[in-house]
């Protein structure tokens, strides 16, 4: 049981789990709109995020305490050069058009761990914090495979991608509660502003919204249409029972899960309907 644990943190820690929820969400924008994606994007997405988000969470840990890393960090950063490798290989094979606006949401990860001016980086300019992730998800799973596959942006793409930022924004939120206790006051996350109830009354009113302005699409796609319905719900019961003092694994594993089951189960629908 021990080897299945140590196995399953690193997996989380290592940000792989996360890299599949955003490829999850790469998948379902191709899917939607019929898109033609080349696999190299894919590998460059979900290397690009183990890379990011690796170095986001772990490079002021490592420069701190690089002659006292913990074996389990250690290996995380071999992994992460390992991964750092890939991103490159898969990113000569991309347009510039692509490599273009990757790099913007790029800067903006990298200015989320990087002091940007007076020593402060992105995240801590109060009540930014989630509506980067948001944009910086919503920009790397929607925008960037629209621009790989050539196409034209249309009033379906806007509002798929508007849904995108609602949904990641209302997915943060278990997050969010979960680093109440930890998170500087001068943050100002949802929870800090508003408290716990009252976010999670958002949470669910802006998860009703995203599945509402489905209906303003010219044509809609109906198992998409039916997989929102599903996960928005999903997602507002994972945000209902978001606690303070919550599992290791709530947020970081189940409620990161749930990209990846909005993929199947967007297949399952599909194929029901085929």
């Amino acid at each position: 049981m021990k080897g299945l644990q140590r196995v399953l943190d690193f997996y989380v820690q290592s940000s792989i789990h996360v890299a599949l929820a955003v490829l999850s969400l790469v998948l379902i924008t191709q899917f939607e709109f019929n898109l033609n994606l080349q696999s190299s994007l894919l590998g460059y997405v979900f290397f690009g995020t183990i890379t990011a988000y690796n170095f986001v969470k772990y490079a002021a840990i490592a420069g701190l305490h690089h002659r006292r890393l913990t074996d389990s960090l250690k290996s995380i950063q071999i992994f992460s050069l390992g991964c750092f490798v890939f991103l490159l290989y898969f990113a000569f094979q991309q347009s510039f058009q692509v490599l273009a606006v990757s790099t913007v949401f790029g800067i903006l990860t990298l200015f989320y761990a990087i002091p940007l001016v007076k020593k402060r980086n992105l995240r801590n300019f109060s009540g930014l914090k989630i509506f980067i992730v948001a944009i910086v998800w919503a920009g790397v799973t929607m925008v960037v495979p629209v621009i790989a596959s050539e196409e034209t942006f249309n009033q379906n793409i806007g509002i798929s991608t508007l849904q995108r930022i609602i949904i990641v924004i209302a997915l943060t939120i278990p997050f969010e509660i979960r680093d109440l206790p930890f998170d500087k006051k001068t943050l100002g996350t949802l929870p800090q502003r508003l408290g716990v109830f009252a976010t999670k009354t958002l949470g669910s009113v802006l998860l009703g919204i995203s599945f509402l302005i489905e209906y303003f699409k010219e044509e809609m796609f109906l198992p998409y249409a039916i997989s929102l319905m599903v996960i928005c719900i999903l997602i507002a019961v994972s945000i209902l029972f978001s606690e303070k003092k919550q599992s290791p694994y709530y947020a970081s594993f189940w409620v990161e899960s749930i990209p990846i089951l909005w993929y199947l189960l967007l297949l399952l629908i599909a194929l029901i309907f085929s």
